[in-house]
């Protein structure tokens, strides 16, 4: 495994291999890696001929009160993960060299943008589709990698891939969680151990509407209301949002179906953390 750090060696590489008739999947992170990034990093080894992983703490899609400061960073740490799995490539640029002082140009999806993660924070994904579009550009790979647990995020970057008619899969991972079912993430390090155990209720709560699905009830409203029982018994958490919407546009939905979709966002103490689930699908892969 290589690491690369400036835009023109990647870019290099890339057109090189491009040349060479071979195929680059992408793997887009920001680091402190997790078994849920190594399942990326394998399922991307099954899909090109080499992979990518970037890793790249990107500060456009934090805001100005949010985490970038603390967010958990070690390269040594992620590099030596990265190289015991099929990854040929880990790209680390600068934030200077991504973002020049005169950078003035922004990729915006609207619509899907402004509900669920976007009500809360209205830059984030701009921040998104403008380091992925930079990352596409750079590395142009043939298929991309990306996590269901930032659900929101998948649907936002399949329609700007869509939109912008760029010819690059868009390749969904279900969500990895922990063996007591916390979805995987690298901000449960700020979790403390009574925090850990209180974080559980969104896992209970994606348990419980499936089960209620499964059963015969569809009416998002009541759902809603159980699960926000379930949440509200814990002390110390709070709620962003409980929505149930269609998979591919985000709007709500008032009588769930084989295509809703469950996102959850509560905040730990004073970590914010996401969940989501496809209401009708046991595998939890948004297709």
């Amino acid at each position: 495994m290589q690491i690369i750090h400036p835009l023109t060696d990647m870019t290099q590489w890339s057109n090189a291999m491009i040349a060479s008739g071979k195929t680059i999947a992408l793997v887009p992170t920001m680091g402190y890696f997790h078994e849920g990034h190594l399942s990326l990093m394998r399922l991307a080894s099954r899909l090109a001929d080499h992979v990518v992983v970037s890793l790249f703490v990107n500060s456009l899609q934090f805001g100005p009160a949010e985490d970038l400061s603390r967010y958990p960073r070690n390269l040594q740490r992620d590099a030596g993960m990265a190289a015991n799995e099929k990854v040929d490539i880990l790209f680390v640029p600068t934030d200077k060299d991504m973002y020049s002082p005169d950078f003035n140009t922004h990729v915006r999806v609207d619509s899907i943008t402004d509900t669920l993660c976007g009500r809360q924070r209205p830059t984030h994904f701009e921040g998104v589709t403008t380091v992925v579009a930079k990352l596409f550009n750079i590395i142009k790979p043939r298929s991309a990698v990306f996590g269901q647990k930032d659900f929101q995020q998948l649907a936002v970057i399949r329609k700007m891939v869509r939109d912008l008619n760029w010819d690059i899969e868009i390749v969904a991972h279900p969500i990895v969680r922990e063996d007591d079912g916390l979805a995987m993430s690298s901000r449960n390090i700020y979790l403390s151990s009574e925090e850990r155990r209180k974080a559980l209720c969104l896992h209970n709560a994606i348990k419980h509407a499936k089960a209620r699905f499964a059963a015969g009830i569809t009416d998002a409203g009541r759902l809603k209301s159980e699960i926000q029982d379930i949440i509200s018994g814990n002390a110390g958490v709070s709620i962003d949002y409980i929505s149930i919407v269609d998979k591919d546009t985000l709007s709500d939905k008032e009588v769930i179906d084989s295509q809703s979709v469950l996102a959850l966002a509560v905040r730990v103490g004073g970590t914010r953390l996401i969940d989501n689930c496809f209401m009708a699908n046991d595998s939890e892969a948004i297709n």
